[in-house]
Parts: C-alpha cells; structure tokens; sequence
C-alpha cells in the first residue's frame, strides 16, 4: 500500500484484507504497527499465544539485538561483572561495593586496581580470571640486602614453638593422674592432712596454668575487634543470648548495608555483633540494639559503656520487636518492660514522638511512617529544644543518642545470599518492606551526617537570619 508516496508494508491481515499488522521504513529503521489496543476491546488477538510471537519476531529485527545478544554469549561487547575477588591473603571472597565490570573487549588490557581488582569475572555462563601478573611477566629474586640493613620478622611479634612445651605439660600431666590413681587404690600410703594439701597444691597449679593461658589468648582480642572495628564504617548489633534474634539482626543490618551500598554514597562492611560489657562501642556511628527475653540485667560497667557512647555522639536504636503483642498489666509489651529495666540505670534524656518535621524523616528520603516487620508502632527520639532561629537541636550534632521503636526492623531488612526476604511483613507486604528498608536509609544517614542535614532542612530560616 502507499499513503502519501509513503510505501506502507502489510506483515498481517485478516481474511477480509483488513490490515493487522503494517509497517514503513523511517531512515534506518521502520515504524511497526498492530492495529489493535493492548486489552481485548477491539480483538482477542492480544490473549493469543501467537500475539507474543508476534512481538518477538518485531523485536529481533530492531537494531541493536544482535549486540544484546553477543552481550549475553560472552562476546566483544559483554560486560563481565565481578563474581568472586581476591584479598590480600590469597583468598576468593565476595567482591567489593567499589567493584566494577569489565567489558569483555578489554579484559586483556585491564590492570587490577581498587575498581577492578584481581579475581573471577563473568557474565552468564562465561568465566575469566583477572591475574596479578600477565603471561609476559618475568618473576626475578630480589638482589641481596647490603650488610648494614638489619632484617626483622613482620609483624610485632615472633612465633613460638609450643610443640615440646605441650609435649612436657601432657607428660606431668599424666604422671600426676597416675600417682593419684595409686593413691586412690591405697598403693601408696598419705596421711590424709598432706593428701589433702598435696590435692590442693596440684589444683593450685593446674589453675594457674589455665588463667594465664586464658589471659594470653584474650589479650590480643581487644586489639583485632578495634582493628576490624575502625579500619572501615560498619553498622553493629547488640548480641543478645538469644541465636535466633541474634541471626535476624546480623541479617538485617547485611540486607541494610546491601541497600546503602547501592543507593547512597555510604560503603559499610559486614556488620559486628557486640558485646557492651568487653566490647569497645565508640568505633560504631550506629547500633542496633534488639530487645530478648534473653538478655539479662546490665552490669555497672556495662551501663557506664552505654552512657558515655550516647553522651559522646553514638547512637543506639533500641527495637523491642512487641509490635504485635498484646500488652502487659502496666500496658506495655514485653520488649518494652524489658527495655524499662535495662534503662532504669542509664541517663536518658527526655524523649518525643518522631514527627513529620524531624530531620530523620528527611535526611535521604521523604518519610511520614515507619514500618518495619509490623506497623503502627510509634517511634521515639530525644526531645529538641529550638535556639533562638527556631532551628531544633540537640546536644551531640544534631543526631538524637537513642531511637526507641517496638515494628522488628530487622526482620524487614534481612535477606538471605540470594536477596530472597527472611520474614514476612504484614500487612503490607513488598511496599511496607520497601519503606522499612528506606527508614533504615535514614536512619545511618542521620547517624552519620548528624547537623548537616538539620542545616539543610532548615536553609530557608538560615538564610532569613543571615539577611538579617
């Protein structure tokens, strides 16, 4: 057909001639019509299985499929995305956020870097390696050091041989439980005052040879929790007694580290569970603070750790996870009874309702609820106080020491290592999970930026006092 000198290709008709299908070539492509709607007011053609072929065979002939296509097969143009990289220690690990993919025309040339480091890319069922070194490389021995260079062991101390020391511990040992079998057995005669101390000064030994074995072995843990705490920004968890709370919590802060990773410019690493009584808090802007039957009454040192962490810029979001509970006798959940009494000793400041205009519910993304696992829980932070601009403060950056909500967020956050959900949310199901995931955003958003952003919100009364 022609409209318009316009050459007009029929693909499809009906019996009666009717076109169904038409197309015209527009420079170096072509326009492809079906005369027909997307529902079934006009034709059932749209319910046929053929209709989908249809679409297919309309889209292979577009420009651009056959590179999609090579893409897919590993070809020149195929972005190979990191799968598994290498650490310093040699080992395949899940790659980093900062990784990125290598296209495929490329790989050969590429030199691993912090971008792109060493390890196993691909796409599809295509696999390469990304070495260190190329086939070209000549590995040489390093010449020999001049005489007056001292060489010393890496790292601060040197390895011992305790194989012999062991050894020798096993021996006594063992002699000892055999003179105590002969005496049991009456062989060998004691009166029972020099049994009784010659008992008491083996126990004596074995005692002390246990406490300072203890205390060589935990002498090092400070150190490498406060190396794996500060090297890199983490979120942290309060590990409660309880396994199973304590698995949701870890795997909702990963689900939560995942989301900052892809959304904002925040790169977390993997969350530590903490132990406020041993553990150093003040490395974490952050902690997740679950409440479980489990837990216990805190100790003064405990409670002292607490208070100064909140009293110097940390902050702490207590979940009593009773959303869905019915309340007690004194109308609170159990979550919060328990909570009650872990706070009975610390300094908390007076607390308020979240409000619409508090700076966490607009400090990524614009917040009026909060839901986590359940909904309809109130959330809690420190009452603010206005200065003279009418610009609401509090005292450690802006940022509230302690969040108190009862909705189980953890639960909403965490994914399993397919980015499967852990729990179900109810009642409102993907959207709800996506708003609990958005007030996590907020939250460590909050906690890092702290009155940066309440300067943000608060531009148009800045401005006002500055043109004053």
């Amino acid at each position: 057909d022609t409209v318009d000198g316009a050459i007009i290709d029929n693909w499809a008709q009906l019996t009666d001639g009717t076109p169904l299908v038409s197309a015209q070539r527009r420079g170096k492509g072509r326009i492809v019509l079906f005369h027909v709607t997307a529902n079934t007011d006009w034709s059932n053609l749209p319910l046929a299985g053929v209709f989908v072929d249809m679409l297919r065979q309309t889209v292979a002939l577009s420009a651009g499929v056959a590179e999609r296509q090579e893409r897919g097969q590993g070809g020149a143009a195929a972005l190979l995305s990191p799968i598994q990289s290498l650490d310093g220690f040699g080992r395949l690990v899940p790659p980093p956020g900062s990784a990125l993919p290598v296209q495929a025309a490329q790989f050969a040339d590429v030199k691993p870097g912090p971008k792109n480091p060493p390890g196993i890319y691909g796409e599809g069922g295509v696999r390469r390696a990304l070495n260190l070194h190329k086939p070209e490389t000549v590995l040489r021995e390093l010449p020999a050091l001049p005489i007056n260079v001292t060489q010393i062991n890496f790292g601060s101390r040197s390895a011992w041989e305790l194989k012999f020391v062991l050894l020798a511990m096993a021996m006594v040992l063992v002699m000892i439980d055999g003179v105590a079998s002969l005496i049991l057995r009456g062989l060998i005669a004691l009166p029972r005052a020099q049994a009784a101390q010659a008992a008491g000064l083996v126990f004596a030994a074995l005692l002390a040879m246990g406490s300072d074995q203890a205390q060589a072995q935990n002498s090092q843990s400070p150190d490498a929790f406060a190396m794996k705490a500060a090297l890199e920004t983490r979120l942290a968890y309060v590990i409660t007694g309880d396994p199973e709370v304590d698995a949701m919590s870890k795997a909702g802060l990963q689900g939560l580290s995942r989301i900052l990773r892809n959304r904002t410019a925040v790169e977390p690493a993997e969350p530590i569970g903490l132990n406020v009584e041993t553990d150093e808090m003040a490395f974490f802007p952050l902690i997740y603070w679950p409440i479980s039957n489990a837990q216990g009454q805190l100790t003064p040192t405990a409670l002292s750790r607490v208070d100064a962490y909140m009293k110097n810029g940390g902050t702490i979001f207590f979940d009593t996870r009773d959303q869905n509970q019915a309340a007690g006798a004194q109308g609170a959940g159990p979550g919060t009874a328990i909570l009650r009494r872990l706070l009975a000793g610390l300094d908390v400041p007076p607390l308020e309702k979240l409000g619409g205009e508090h700076v966490l519910t607009k400090t990524f993304y614009l917040l009026q609820e909060f839901p986590g696992r359940w909904t309809g829980g109130h959330v809690w932070v420190e009452a603010q106080a206005s200065d003279t601009g009418g610009r609401q403060l509090t005292q450690s950056d802006g940022v509230s020491p302690i969040v108190i909500g009862s909705n189980d967020w953890a639960a909403a956050w965490a994914r399993d290592e397919f980015d499967r959900p852990l729990a179900a949310v109810t009642p409102g199901g993907d959207l709800q999970r996506e708003i609990a995931m958005r007030f996590g955003v907020n939250l460590v958003m909050y906690a890092l930026t702290g009155n940066y952003k309440a300067d943000q919100v608060h531009v148009p009364a800045i401005l006002e006092r500055l043109g004053q």
